[in-house]
């Protein structure tokens, strides 16, 4: 008797089957906590200041350099005289990053429809695919530099032959990946699909496609910053309807005759930051489209 009332005074413990999805989440926490693994914060947090750290640092070392070596100003400004030529000329530096912008990201949506098509088509017939594939491969391994000046004077300078530029240096990651993602689909699930009489329209939207969407944000992600070279590149070569006013590939020119050494730095900056964005844009499309259902997307509990 004394032994079953100690039994029934005793409270009683979660569990799995009693607490369901909450207690799996609980118990997570708790097993992070145990190991000292911090949150998925806390993880996004140290990442930002290691960045900034790092680049405070290259500032520093930058700065050095100036100081050891007393290199003149027109070969290597200071990071002060770069932060006062972006705010001395905000204006035309904010108006070169969104023609490049508009430039390079209707070459990147462009070469997203037209990659995916493309691959889609190499996935339905193998023949096509051994016979027209190895020539994407062209789109890689012809210099942008050598062809941009024969597009200019096919096309026209203008923003649609900078776009067109983007284009062709961002479709060849497109094709390939996607390409990739679409015939590496597990055979069992192909013999699934084959069992249950599935037409050839149903295993490419149900099957293939869905399975290719991380290997396409692959191809998205490397096309995104090279679009933006791309761009640039054209510019080097389009140039401007109006003395000053451009691109940033025009402006990086005219600012180096010019001898504008710290504004010719801070388009640099500015072109990297336009790379940066359009890269941590499509991460989050990847994250926000992927996190729910795939792993690559989800955040780990360990590393």
């Amino acid at each position: 008797m004394g032994e079953a009332c100690l039994a029934v005074s005793r409270p009683l413990e979660a569990s799995p089957a009693s607490c369901g999805k909450d207690w799996f989440c609980a118990s997570g926490e708790r097993s992070r906590q145990r190991v000292g693994v911090p949150s998925p914060m806390k993880q996004r947090l140290i990442t930002v200041a290691n960045a900034l750290a790092v680049f405070l640092a290259l500032l520093i070392f930058w700065q050095l350099i100036l100081w050891i070596f007393r290199v003149p100003r027109y070969m290597l400004p200071s990071p002060w005289a770069v932060a006062r030529a972006v705010d001395a000329r905000f204006p035309s530096l904010l108006t070169s990053t969104a023609i490049t912008a508009e430039e390079s990201l209707g070459g990147l949506v462009a070469s997203i429809l037209v990659g995916v098509i493309v691959a889609l088509v190499f996935a339905q017939s193998r023949w096509v695919r051994k016979m027209l594939y190895p020539y994407t491969i062209l789109l890689q391994t012809v210099p942008i530099v050598a062809i941009a000046p024969l597009i200019l004077m096919w096309v026209g300078a203008g923003t649609g032959a900078v776009a067109l530029i983007a284009f062709i240096i961002s479709l060849a990651p497109i094709i390939a990946n996607t390409t990739q993602g679409l015939v590496s689909v597990d055979e069992n699930l192909v013999h699934l699909f084959l069992m249950h009489n599935a037409s050839p329209a149903q295993k490419l939207f149900k099957l293939r496609l869905p399975h290719a969407v991380p290997s396409l944000f692959v191809g998205i992600r490397i096309s995104s910053g090279i679009s933006v070279i791309g761009a640039i590149t054209g510019e080097l070569y389009a140039g401007s309807s109006q003395v000053g006013v451009g691109g940033l590939g025009y402006s990086i020119l005219y600012a180096s005759s010019q001898l504008q050494t710290d504004y010719l730095f801070a388009l640099v900056l500015a072109a990297t930051a336009l790379g940066f964005s359009f890269f941590f844009v499509v991460m989050f499309l990847e994250w926000y489209f992927l996190h729910r259902w795939h792993e690559s997307a989800r955040t780990p509990e360990t590393e």
